[in-house]
């Protein structure tokens, strides 16, 4: 069966799934429903199914041929604590539970893919499918990766797509090295000795103190680096006292640091360390700094960034792939299957949602015009990358 005849047979069943997904979101490590869907439908088409990854993570394998190569591809499941405002059919059945990210989406392109590719089986290796559960800031690819899933399962290489509100449907944008940024929190105390409001030398102001680390901080990214290099520190949280006639002893400031390289985030920290350090000591007060790393930078190696580019131009036309779009200070997990093996993440055009609304908006839903390609994508990807089978 041509992938044409399968998509004209299944595309209204794709889409029923899509919608059903949507209709029940479920949070980072929660995603049971959705994980017993994935499955089912995996092992109704043949795939061999390995479930419990990261706790609601589902693995699919699946070979032909007798080459030794082997292929990743990565879809996230996952929703987001979002009330959604839509009032189309499909809309979250779970008050506070939104796919407002496309996870619905992606989880669905990747199911299409697989189903078709173990109908026809025209291929030389093995393709390893990741269902992965928290993604949304939760770190679900890490822990399948510290579980070794990698080892379990291993591959050549692995690669992962997100769908782009804005661009436009048919578009694919992939970049060559950094792609999305590290996703760093941090929290800083500020301590002194509280005093009454009108004798303010009887203490040790923190709010005036940890105003001047605010305004320290923000020299950070504008004094102390490169300015071609590409960083953010925002301080996003400032709290301190609870009456108007006295001096807090404490204060808390807090926010996040977006940067594309590990060597930037030591760098970073190194200067926010000393910032507050030397701030805390000039104003008598002790500032003390709680950074903590998350997401690392997702970084596409850069063979399988021209692999994916050539892919993408075979399908959609070479005038639809954009190699030259800036990456984004917006973070994604798929980072940690980038650190342990070659592979590469694109951006596959959205278009225009409904209403102009981007990700993560309450009123966002998936574009299902672009389920097909997707499925068009990962096919042609796995056929390319494995080769025809012998047989």
């Amino acid at each position: 069966m041509s992938l044409d005849h399968f998509l004209q047979q299944n595309l209204g069943d794709l889409t029923g799934v899509r919608h059903d997904i949507h209709a029940h979101p479920e949070l980072a490590f929660e995603e049971n429903r959705t994980s017993d869907l994935v499955a089912a439908r995996l092992e109704r088409a043949g795939l061999e199914v390995h479930r419990g990854w990261a706790g609601t993570g589902v693995v699919a394998v699946l070979r032909a041929g007798s080459s030794t190569r082997a292929v990743g591809l990565r879809a996230d499941m996952d929703a987001l604590p979002i009330h959604e405002l839509n009032e189309f059919g499909h809309r979250s059945q779970h008050h506070g539970k939104m796919h407002a990210c496309g996870h619905d989406g992606h989880t669905t392109m990747l199911l299409g893919a697989a189903e078709y590719l173990a109908q026809q089986r025209d291929f030389d290796g093995t393709v390893v499918f990741y269902f992965q559960p928290a993604e949304e800031g939760e770190g679900g690819a890490r822990v399948m990766v510290e579980e070794g899933v990698l080892d379990k399962f291993p591959v050549d290489a692995v690669f992962g797509m997100h769908n782009w509100p804005g661009m436009p449907e048919g578009e694919v944008a992939v970049h060559a090295g950094p792609v999305m940024a590290c996703a760093d929190r941090f929290d800083i105390v500020v301590s002194g000795n509280g005093a009454h409001a009108a004798m303010p030398h009887q203490g040790n102001d923190v709010v005036v103190a940890g105003s001047a680390i605010v305004q320290a901080l923000q020299t950070v990214i504008s004094r102390t680096r490169d300015p071609l290099t590409p960083a953010v520190l925002s301080v996003t949280r400032f709290h301190a006292g609870e009456a108007n006639n006295v001096l807090a002893d404490k204060a808390v400031l807090g926010g996040t640091v977006r940067a594309f390289s590990n060597a930037e985030r030591d760098r970073i920290e190194a200067a926010m360390l000393s910032i507050c350090q030397h701030v805390g000591t000039a104003y008598g007060v002790r500032a003390e700094l709680d950074y903590r790393r998350g997401y690392p930078p997702t970084v596409n190696s850069e063979a399988e960034a021209r692999f994916c580019a050539e892919v993408a131009a075979d399908l959609f036309g070479k005038d639809k792939v954009k190699t030259a779009v800036a990456p984004s200070m917006g973070a994604e997990d798929f980072a940690y299957f980038l650190e342990r093996k070659p592979g590469a993440y694109i951006w596959l055009g959205n278009g225009m949602a409904e209403g102009g609304c981007m990700l993560h908006n309450p009123r966002y839903d998936f574009n299902d015009r672009v389920l097909p390609l997707g499925v068009r994508y990962w096919v042609a990807l796995t056929q390319r990358f494995l080769g025809a089978s012998a047989g």
